[in-house]
């Protein structure tokens, strides 16, 4: 009987995870470069429960102790692009692909991005970002675009963060900031000529995004970049940079609406298990034990 009261907590717990993730995506559905957050559940291990008698043990079966929220998992699905009309706000599209190692054809990746493989091999859809840095020079990344730029000429991300070129370095401005152009790669044009002047905007690409943990503010990092496999983008990627526009949030409203009620369904029936639990409790201490 204790052990049901463990499991049933166990899926309170897990259900308050999965509402706070749902209501975290709904009070996001208008944050610019917000990617939507999935909680993903898995049960704990199966014990096998045997009978003793006599000295020998019959097994009885396999008994099921409960789940949990083991992660919550970002989906990097593009965004609706809206044009703002303001020259420093900054939008990435793109469709990066990987070579196959079985067929050496580019991977189908379905509609959330994963691609798996007949060994069951799981691979995400490489994604582009713009590159930051934290005042203690550690590189971000982030799909927020809409930038401003300080009196030193220094460009900025929304977070305050400085946004870096394709160098690594922090991107300043010497051209008059009312004739900022920026073509498709990122590269910032001349105004007199219109070609491209040197500076460019860093783009990151992110082979493996599952790498990235999200701190918050739109914003993602690595904590070992070799393993996420991240360079700055070249001209043969298969993207493009939009300026007067920023990309919106990802977020399904539908989807996330669906799921947090069943979230909270799923609470009130582990609730009332319960309540279940605790009445046949009281009255094993308060009637049986009387006997």
């Amino acid at each position: 009987m204790i052990r049901g009261l463990y499991t049933a907590a166990a899926g309170m717990v897990t259900q308050q995870r999965r509402h706070d993730t749902a209501t975290q995506n709904i009070a996001n559905l208008n944050t610019t470069g917000y990617k939507q957050v999935n909680t993903v559940t898995h049960a704990f291990p199966d014990v096998l429960i045997s009978a003793m008698s006599g000295g020998t043990a019959k097994q009885v079966g396999r008994l099921n102790t409960g789940v949990f929220a083991e992660q919550a998992v970002s989906q990097y699905l593009q965004g609706d692009l809206i044009e703002s009309g303001k020259p420093f706000d900054f939008a990435l599209s793109d469709d990066l692909r990987l070579p196959d190692p079985a067929t050496g054809a580019d991977m189908l990746f379905d509609g959330s991005g994963k691609h798996v493989s007949e060994d069951g091999e799981v691979t995400y859809k490489p994604q582009a970002f713009f590159t930051v840095q934290d005042n203690e020079g550690n590189n971000l990344y982030t799909r927020n675009g809409s930038f401003t730029v300080n009196a030193a000429g220094e460009v900025l991300s929304s977070g305050g963060f400085r946004v870096l070129d394709a160098a690594g370095n922090p991107l300043v401005l010497t051209e008059p900031m009312d004739n900022l152009a920026v073509d498709g790669q990122g590269n910032l044009l001349d105004p007199a000529t219109g070609l491209p002047s040197g500076a460019k905007i860093g783009i990151s690409i992110v082979t493996r995004p599952q790498e990235l943990v999200r701190d918050g503010n739109g914003v993602f990092h690595a904590d070992d970049a070799d393993a996420a496999e991240i360079r700055f983008a070249e001209d043969g990627d298969n993207l493009l940079l939009r300026q007067g526009y920023i990309e919106g949030s990802n977020v399904d409203a539908t989807q996330v609406t669906v799921d947090m009620n069943a979230a909270y369904r799923a609470y009130e029936a582990n609730q009332k298990v319960i309540q279940f639990y605790d009445t046949s409790l009281q009255k094993t201490v308060n009637e049986v034990g009387r006997v």
